[in-house]
């Protein structure tokens, strides 16, 4: 299914409208005529709309609130204020406003819905309004923290916008409710008619429901919130994921013919030929909810492989140093045997986890982009190429390829999906969610063979292209002295770089306050021996510390930056709903 753009309905056109930036809740875009609501396919136009909120390329690769850019993993010519912790609190915030106006949008569809003669007629819509509403206050929990519940469509005079901002806890429980509500109604992915693919599945749902509940999960269990109430959001969070693994509705992308860089091929995966065994989007399993896009129907629009591989997103040496050995260790663990070599700027990434070359590309390695792509995909490419070794002459010196093509097509004419939701973070939700239930505070772990009995879903996106690699389990860790939770986080880290999780991950488990103010750091830098000829191109004006490049410094992070202040326009227009810690 193409999700349309627009709603091509004139009548539902007149009620889709952009409000300004204050939450104008004008009652007349109520959709009052009731000529609108008369058949299921009513609802499923007015439900398109909803297909247009979700997060895509624009905001989770380029910045935006969840984007990796605003993290410590991330920097580029310009810093980012959030990042670097210095950001003030605006006059106005579309996050906030906009978020308000998708939620009326969705709690009009319910509202309609109530009256409707036959209801299993329009269960699948209600459900996809439910959890479009959910999707929507989890986006404004994650942001602002207590946010006011609002359940039916009103106008800005009414007296619920007028009220103080609800506690946390009871946004996320009508998240849940909502998703709870939703699961029975929506398709399994299988059951979904082929003009209708990309619409919300039940496995979308059950994994959405997941994410939000480790998140609050483990918010609280950092915070020292109520152990009931975290156990109770864990067991959700673990349950769902189960339920989304036992459906054998997804897989793991590994196709052998792509054998260890099927990881690198999965993010640029189209329907023409965009990798060497030529496999298209029919093949992926993997993505359970994502933004569909196409070159010609629907390209991306943004400049994404020039933005992500040509020096415009710095990655920083901390990412690198997170990827494993080949062992499984890290590389500065006293039992590695493979450390790390940095004789030469290649030899760094020997030896390693192989999603580090299929995420970053390597000095002195041949390349391909969007203007100098592949013409056979063989090794005859190699030869031919005409800008030979790839060495960066700006930046940190480590460069992103993830979400880079590698076949010629013109600039934003991309035409690969955005994962808003992937079988590999359900199964690491999984993992997750069961260590936390079963480990106190401190990572002591209670019960070994539920974590172990976890992890197997975890070694199954480590070992996707490291089929070698030990898988991580209780007595590895303690036979190497690993800390199970720092492995499980660094898992999470490594899989899911660039696609918007790593601030929420740093805010969750309220270590944002010890790994945000580090300074960012680049390779470390060497003129002479095998790095002359990337020095005879490059000479880069940044100091060094400890011998590596120092991209930016002077980073802050405060309590406060937990959660974004409340703008203050919407603090002049309800003056009770107060404002967040420290603003």
């Amino acid at each position: 299914m193409k999700i349309v753009n627009t709603i091509k309905t004139i009548l539902l056109l007149s009620v889709v409208v952009i409000l300004p930036s204050c939450l104008d809740l004008d009652p007349q875009d109520q959709m009052s005529d009731a000529n609108l609501w008369q058949t299921p396919n009513d609802y499923k136009l007015y439900a398109n709309q909803f297909y247009e909120w979700t997060r895509d390329f624009s905001s989770a690769v380029y910045d935006g609130p969840h984007s990796d850019t605003r993290s410590d993993l991330m920097t580029s010519s310009s810093y980012n204020e959030y990042s670097k912790g210095i950001n003030n609190i605006p006059v106005s915030d579309g996050n906030y406003t906009g978020a308000y106006t998708k939620i009326r949008y969705a709690n009009i569809l319910l509202q309609k819905a109530e009256s409707y003669p036959n209801p299993t007629d329009i269960a699948r819509y209600v459900a996809e309004a439910k959890f479009f509403r959910a999707y929507e206050y989890f986006d404004l929990l994650q942001l602002f923290g207590d946010v006011i519940v609002v359940t039916e469509p009103i106008d800005i005079t009414d007296p619920k916008m007028n009220a103080p901002r609800d506690d946390r806890s009871k946004v996320i429980d009508l998240i849940i409710e909502d998703l709870k509500q939703a699961i029975p109604d929506l398709p399994k992915e299988n059951a979904i008619a082929t003009a209708d693919k990309g619409r919300v599945s039940q496995g979308a749902a059950q994994a959405f429901l997941s994410r939000v509940a480790l998140y609050e999960g483990t918010w609280q269990k950092f915070r020292t919130g109520d152990v009931t109430r975290i156990n109770d959001l864990l067991d959700i969070a673990a349950e769902s994921a189960w339920e989304v693994i036992d459906s054998k509705q997804y897989e793991i992308f590994k196709p052998a013919e792509l054998g260890t860089d099927a990881y690198k091929y999965l993010f640029i995966l189209e329907d023409v030929q965009s990798n060497p065994a030529n496999i298209k989007k029919d093949k992926n399993k993997e993505y359970i909810f994502s933004r569909r896009h196409d070159e010609v129907i629907a390209p991306i629009g943004k400049n994404i492989t020039k933005n992500c591989f040509a020096n415009v997103q710095w990655v920083t040496r901390k990412l690198a140093e997170m990827y494993l050995g080949a062992d499984g260790l890290p590389i500065d663990n006293a039992q590695s045997t493979a450390g790390v070599d940095y004789s030469t700027p290649d030899n760094e990434y020997a030896k390693r986890d192989n999603r580090m070359t299929n995420t970053l590309m390597a000095p002195g390695r041949k390349y391909w982009n969007n203007n100098a792509s592949h013409t056979t995909w063989t090794d005859a490419d190699k030869a031919a190429f005409d800008n030979k070794d790839f060495y960066p002459t700006s930046g940190s010196g480590y460069n992103n390829q993830k979400w880079a093509t590698e076949r010629n097509v013109k600039d934003e004419y991309e035409g690969y999906d955005f994962p808003i939701i992937r079988y590999a973070e359900v199964l690491l939700n999984y993992a997750e969610a069961v260590f936390e239930r079963n480990a106190d505070a401190e990572g002591n772990i209670m019960d070994a063979s539920k974590v172990d009995a976890a992890l197997v879903y975890l070694n199954e996106v480590r070992q996707r292209v490291n089929p070698n690699m030990p898988g991580l389990t209780t007595s590895f860790a303690t036979t190497h002295n690993l800390k199970m939770r720092e492995e499980i986080r660094r898992e999470r880290t490594v899989e899911l770089f660039n696609e918007g999780f790593r601030i929420d991950d740093l805010k969750r488990w309220k270590t944002a306050e010890t790994e945000m103010p580090e300074n960012m750091l680049g390779v470390k830098w060497n003129t002479s021996g095998d790095w002359a000829t990337w020095a005879g191109k490059w000479s880069p004006s940044y100091s060094l510390e400890d011998g590596c490049l120092l991209i930016e410094t002077n980073r802050v992070w405060s309590n406060k930056n937990y959660l974004y202040p409340l703008p203050s326009d919407q603090r002049q227009l309800n003056p009770n709903i107060g404002q967040n810690p420290g603003w």
